[in-house]
């Protein structure tokens, strides 16, 4: 099986579509949480998953965390969000 390789965009690319990053219930998954990524203009983007992120800062002090979690998402927005 090959994996596909994800390009991400800039964080000046990412600071110029996204609008918002929203924790949300997963409607699919019951007590699931995702982080919703939204265009400025009200798109929905992608979402990430709220665990996998929190892994990824685990180590942050708390109240650097929201800070941690926003730098995450920004610079993990994939390339072909720009085509949505």
């Amino acid at each position: 099986m090959t994996e596909e390789k994800i390009a991400f965009l800039s964080a000046k690319e990412a600071s110029q579509i996204v609008g918002a990053i929203q924790e949300e219930e997963d409607i699919e998954r019951v007590d699931k949480r995702i982080l919703t990524v939204y265009s400025k203009d009200d798109k929905e983007l992608c979402w990430f998953d709220y665990e996998e992120v929190m892994k990824e800062v685990e180590d942050i002090p708390k109240g650097e965390k929201k800070e941690a979690v926003h730098n995450y998402i920004m610079s993990h927005i994939p390339d072909w969000v720009g085509d949505i």
